[in-house]
């Protein structure tokens, strides 16, 4: 199973760091200075670490020094690697990431669609998380999660598996990785109403051009 990826991006530190130029941003990196800026990551989330981000960054200008000129700009950049580098730099400018299973968004997300979801790739689209925000909006978190919890609890009884902890040690550290996966979904998407953000959406092994950020992939940021 892959992981599903979401970030919410700050979309003005973005697009500062996209006015960059190579120079800028390899001498802000060097002296430690570009990691002052990084807007403040949101309470009980996590995200990359800055040295992560900043080293893979660095590796990009290091495999493509013969092509780059120190004044370019790095919005202008126009190489194979623009997508990776673009990818680093949103991530970079996230504010929260969340991570799941993908076959687990089948019951935390599913269920508050309006239709069902055929393919899992369909949670690769914007529009789904859309629908997902407009959905469940309206609820509160605790309802969201309790929800979640019941509807795997029920699951499991429909396919005759025990919900005895004495019979299946595994039952209540999933029962609580649902709950407060849930609750970090719930206030998560909340967040993607936010006028400064953009939710970026992508999964492991993914194309960098073939991640969404805002309503477009990368490809055509």
């Amino acid at each position: 199973m892959a992981d599903v990826i979401l970030y919410l991006v700050n979309r003005d530190s973005l697009d500062s760091i996209l006015n960059y130029t190579v120079s800028n941003l390899i001498e802000s990196i060097n002296e430690k200075e570009l990691t002052l800026i990084r807007p403040k990551i949101f309470p009980d989330f996590h995200r990359d670490f800055d040295v992560d981000i900043e080293g893979e960054i660095l590796d990009i200008f290091d495999k493509n020094e013969s092509l780059l000129e120190g004044n370019e700009i790095i919005s202008n950049i126009n190489y194979e690697f623009r997508n990776d580098l673009i990818l680093l730099l949103a991530k970079w400018s996230s504010v929260a990431q969340w991570t799941c299973w993908d076959a687990r968004l089948f019951l935390y997300v599913e269920p508050f669609l309006e239709k069902k979801i055929i393919n899992i790739e369909d949670f690769l689209k914007p529009k789904i998380w859309e629908n997902f925000y407009n959905q469940i909006s309206i609820l509160d978190q605790r309802f969201f999660s309790e929800s979640i919890v019941m509807d795997w609890m029920d699951r499991r009884e429909k396919l005759g598996e025990t919900m005895e902890p004495s019979e299946d040690p595994k039952i209540l550290p999933t029962m609580n990785s649902h709950n407060e996966l849930s609750k970090l979904l719930f206030n998560f998407i909340i967040k993607t109403s936010y006028p400064d953000l953009d939710l970026m959406i992508g999964r492991d092994y993914l194309d960098s051009e073939l991640w969404h950020l805002g309503k477009n992939n990368i490809g055509s940021y």
